[in-house]
């Protein structure tokens, strides 16, 4: 096995607790954006995952969104899901809650649960990628298994 820096490793176990074997992709170059990580990977830049950490406004709980990369989030149309508005964090507040650095955010790896949205328009996709701890090590899962994995509803993001 390779070597894999620790966040990766802690993408690695979450995952196999969840019943999901994941193949890692380290890429030459960064995959911070879903531009980059598409060219990295030779994949369509709707296919790529972000995974982004978002703060309920009053109740200051993570919500994690897992957002095809060729969409924006209509922050007010996924509040009326959550139940309340969605504020951006810092990047202290998505290290706490992910364990992970922004570039590297990964739809596994975390230290606790976090309420997970998953946007539908992933599963338009046999395959889409998501970053695996670090801008540079990424991996692809079926998005039906994403679903499963991470126990997310799937919802309209776009509004």
């Amino acid at each position: 096995m390779t070597d894999y820096p620790a966040p990766v490793q802690r993408v690695l176990a979450d995952a196999a607790a969840k019943g999901v074997a994941l193949e890692i992709v380290t890429t030459q170059t960064t995959a911070r954006s879903a531009a980059e990580a598409a060219g990295a990977v030779g994949a369509e830049v709707g296919q790529i995952v972000k995974s982004l950490l978002f703060r309920g406004r009053d109740s200051g709980r993570p919500y994690l969104l897992l957002v095809s990369g060729s969409n924006r989030v209509n922050e007010t149309a996924v509040a009326a899901h959550l139940g309340e508005a969605l504020e951006r964090p810092d990047a202290d507040f998505v290290r706490l809650h992910t364990g992970l650095a922004i570039g590297g955010v990964s739809p596994f790896g975390a230290p606790g649960a976090i309420p997970t949205w998953i946007d539908g328009d992933l599963l338009e996709f046999a395959t889409v990628w998501a970053a695996a701890g670090t801008p540079f090590h990424v991996f692809s899962i079926a998005p039906q298994d994403l679903v499963r994995a991470t126990g997310g509803a799937v919802i309209d993001v776009k509004g």
